[in-house]
This record gives structure tokens, C-alpha cells and sequence, in this order.
């Protein structure tokens, strides 16, 4: 048995989020002292380039894990072959009231309506830069979202604050308009917004590429609550705008597979198993409009090797995991890379 299928039982008996923070205070304590090796297996090599950034392997950490880049070095002890940290929004914001997070153990799945609770985007740049998995050129992303307070009709404003401040440290940045627990922010998938925006922030990489000398990866993450037109669209705009590849998915609004179940109509995104479908008919979608042009991170019910080898068939190039690591702990980072080499 592995170190976490003995601690999952009492993890599973706290309140999710309470869970969640102590697993990560003690995976951090456990790096420090040098043990966390001890229990996790060793990470798979294989070395890929994805949109020129060289990854460790195909399996990533998806946003959302670590909100604030708190726990780095820890989560790249795991065998990620690159980490996305956030969303981090240009103020700090406390997010939605709590109880936020309800696990929902029968289906493998989670509800969350956190509501981009993070330190704001300048605590988030200064723990990146004091990682020593950063230091040492670990491949990481920072997602980028709006503050609650500001109106959907200045949505820009806050995303190209947030570019600006995360563009020297970013190994690569991704904008976040796919969260369903932040009044109307999905409203920016539609394609008048999402033209507008990526004017924007199209803008603004260009004046920052040529201020570094260098420019970084831009990638849009999107919902799988999208209907065949609106995929459709995004995938005209992600050629248009020059996007450089695309997340698939964040959580769903879709309730059909958990609404019999405890907590199953809670308000907030779903993850987990019953997100997979959902997922993987967004990127089968995406890669018939998009073919080889961008590629797709294939993201959202990942519980086996297996389940990262179907987002790869779909069309996805790599994969990011975090429901699943609740559920399987680390040992599926190593089974999804090694199943994908």
C-alpha cells in the first residue's frame, strides 16, 4: 500500500478544504526535512518541447491546486513535468464564503466555488521567484483571472495587469475565462468579448515582448460547457489572436452524473470522473477545427494511465491532473507520464 492510500481515510474525514491545506502543509514539512522522496515514486523522464518550453514529462499540475504558489517545490518533488500555479488576480480577494469545496467521494469527483481566492498577483511573483524549482528553470505557469469587484465590461483591465506583472517570471501564462465561480466571467467566452479581450492582452504581450526581448506562451482555458458554435469560434479567435495553445477543460456546470448524490446539487464547478466526457468531446472538437496549428492541454477527469492516454487520442498533446491527485494521490503523476511516454 502507498503512503497515501494510508493517510486518504483521515484526509477524507475533514472538511475538504481543511483536508486540502493540511495535506500541502505536511507534503511541504515532509520536502524540508528531505523525507518526501521517500514516499513518492521517482519521477518519469521524458523530456518534451511544448510551445519551445522543454518539459520534464507529459503530466502536468493544473491551476487551482496551488492558488498561490505556496507549496512549488513540493508539488515538482511529485514528478510533475511542469506546475500552472493560480489563478491569481491582480488584488488579493478572500473568494466565496466557506463551506466552498464538497468531495463527493462515490464519484470521484469535486464541487467547488472557491471564487479565485488568492494573495493577489504580487505575493504569488515573489514566491514563484523564491522557489528553487523556479530558480533551477522549472517550466511553470501562471494563470491569470479578474478580481470579483471589477465589472465584467473592464475584465481586460485586471488580465492585462495581471500579464504584465507575471510575464518575467512565467515560464508561460494562461488566461483563465472558464471559471463558473466568478460573476459572469464565463460571459467572456462569447465572441464579441473574447475578441476584445484578446485584442487586449494581444497588445499588451507585444509591448512586453519586445521590453524583455523574448516572448512568452500564451494559452486561453476554456469550459467545457460549450456548445459545437462557440468551440468553434474560440478555435477562429485562438488562430486570429495567435494564442499559443489552449486548456481543455476547467470544471463543468453540468449536474446529471452526481444530482442523486450528497452535496451533488451544490453550487460551484465540477471535477472529477464525471467532467472526463464532457472534456474530451471539447478537445475531439477543438483538434477538428485546430488540427496540428495549436495544441491542446487536455485537462479534467484524469483518475488512470488510461485516462490520460484518451485525452491524448482525443487530440491533446499533454495532460494536467488535480481532482484525480485527491483521489489516486501522487502516484498517478507517475502512472499517467509513464503511460503517455
Amino acid at each position: 500500500m502507498s503512503a497515501y492510500s494510508l493517510l486518504r481515510p483521515g484526509l477524507f474525514c475533514l472538511d475538504p478544504e481543511q483536508a486540502h491545506n493540511l495535506a500541502l502543509g505536511s507534503m511541504d514539512r515532509a520536502h524540508a526535512l528531505g523525507l518526501l522522496s521517500h514516499f513518492v515514486p521517482k519521477p518519469v523522464i521524458d523530456p518534451q518541447i511544448f510551445c519551445g518550453l522543454p518539459l520534464g514529462n507529459r503530466v502536468g499540475l493544473a491551476a487551482g491546486l496551488d492558488k498561490d504558489g505556496k507549496h512549488i517545490d513540493a508539488l515538482a518533488a511529485l514528478g510533475f513535468g511542469f506546475l500552472e500555479i493560480g489563478t491569481v488576480t491582480p488584488l488579493p480577494q478572500p473568494g466565496n464564503p466557506k463551506p466552498r469545496m464538497f468531495r463527493l467521494s462515490q464519484a470521484d469527483a469535486i464541487i467547488n466555488r472557491m471564487g479565485f481566492n488568492n494573495d493577489g498577483v504580487d505575493a504569488c511573483v515573489a514566491r514563484v521567484k523564491a522557489s528553487r524549482y523556479w530558480q533551477s528553470g522549472g517550466v511553470i505557469g501562471l494563470n491569470i483571472g479578474k478580481n470579483a469587484s471589477t465589472p465584467i465590461e473592464a475584465a481586460a483591465d485586471d488580465y492585462v495587469i495581471g500579464l504584465k506583472k507575471v510575464y518575467a517570471v512565467s515560464s508561460y501564462i494562461t488566461v483563465n475565462i472558464s471559471s463558473p465561480n466568478t460573476k459572469n466571467l464565463r460571459a467572456l467566452q462569447g465572441e464579441d468579448m473574447l475578441r476584445s479581450l484578446l485584442s487586449s492582452i494581444q497588445l499588451a504581450r507585444t509591448a512586453l515582448c519586445d521590453e524583455h526581448g523574448v516572448r512568452k506562451p500564451l494559452f486561453l482555458k476554456i469550459a467545457p460547457d460549450l456548445d459545437p458554435t462557440d468551440i468553434r469560434l474560440i478555435a477562429d479567435l485562438l488562430l486570429e489572436f495567435e494564442i499559443d495553445a489552449v486548456i481543455a477543460t476547467n470544471t463543468t456546470i453540468e449536474r446529471s452524473a452526481v444530482a442523486h448524490l450528497e452535496h451533488g446539487a451544490e453550487a460551484g464547478g465540477l471535477s472529477g470522473a464525471p467532467v472526463r466526457t464532457l472534456s474530451n468531446s471539447v478537445i475531439e472538437s477543438l483538434k477538428q477545427h485546430l488540427g496540428s496549428r495549436i495544441p491542446i492541454i487536455g485537462v479534467g477527469g484524469i483518475l488512470s494511465g488510461s485516462d490520460a492516454q484518451e485525452k491524448r487520442a482525443a487530440g491533446a498533446s499533454v495532460v494536467q491532473l488535480y481532482s484525480g491527485l485527491i483521489f489516486k494521490g501522487p502516484e498517478l503523476v507517475r502512472e499517467c507520464a509513464l503511460a503517455l511516454k
